[in-house]
């Protein structure tokens, strides 16, 4: 009996402990379709589940079944409530995300203080950020990036869809200070090194 293309990809994305992308997709697909094929089903199945309970999101490349947006208020009794980071935990993830990739002592610089000793093993411990490039300067010093779970965790489909300092605010991540005002408004600093790291998250889970 053959199965179609839709209802395989739905079994393997729900059987999936975490979100995959087309390549990870293609050991169970029929040999004879390609990438190109899994990605336009892909679509095709993010619409047709848009006002279902759950959808079908994309972030950074990755697809899986998430419950609708929609619901929040609904399933807010069933949420798992997650440790809050320390207010110099989220600054120092915050200039991460915006500044990516950067160093230890540049995240010290953004902010005005010296980083705690255990907060970027938080963020790492989280799996929110990861060992970069190291820098081709004196001490070829380690830089710091976002990863796929970032995304996931916050629901961006890349690092350009990150909110501007004044949502940042409004949401209580960020208050107004000096050092946090470095922060773009949107991703006007992203350059074409930054463009690279949506390619590195998606190839974080892959070995590559």
């Amino acid at each position: 009996m053959s199965l179609s293309l839709s209802k395989v990809i739905e079994g393997v994305l729900f059987a999936s402990a975490k979100p995959l992308s087309v390549s990870e997709l293609m050991p169970y697909m029929p040999e004879d379709v390609g990438e190109d094929v899994v990605a336009q089903a892909l679509e095709t199945l993010q619409a047709e589940y848009e006002d279902r309970g759950i959808v079908l999101t994309n972030h950074g490349g990755e697809w899986g079944f998430r419950s609708n947006p929609d619901l929040a208020d609904i399933l807010e009794p069933l949420r798992v409530e997650p440790r809050a980071l320390s207010r110099a935990a989220m600054e120092t993830l915050a200039v991460i995300a915006y500044h990516q990739p950067l160093t230890r002592a540049e995240i010290e610089n953004i902010r005005g203080v010296a980083s705690g000793k255990g907060t970027l093993d938080i963020l790492v411990e989280a799996g929110w950020v990861k060992p970069g490039r190291r820098r081709d300067v004196p001490g070829r010093p380690l830089t710091w990036v976002t990863t796929s779970a970032f995304l996931h965790h916050f629901s961006l489909a890349s690092i350009k869809d990150l909110p501007g300092l004044e949502e940042l605010e409004a949401a209580g991540l960020l208050d107004r200070r000096p050092s946090i005002e470095t922060l773009p408004e949107t991703g006007e600093l992203f350059t074409e090194e930054n463009d690279d790291i949506d390619e590195d998250n998606r190839k974080e889970e892959n070995g590559a």
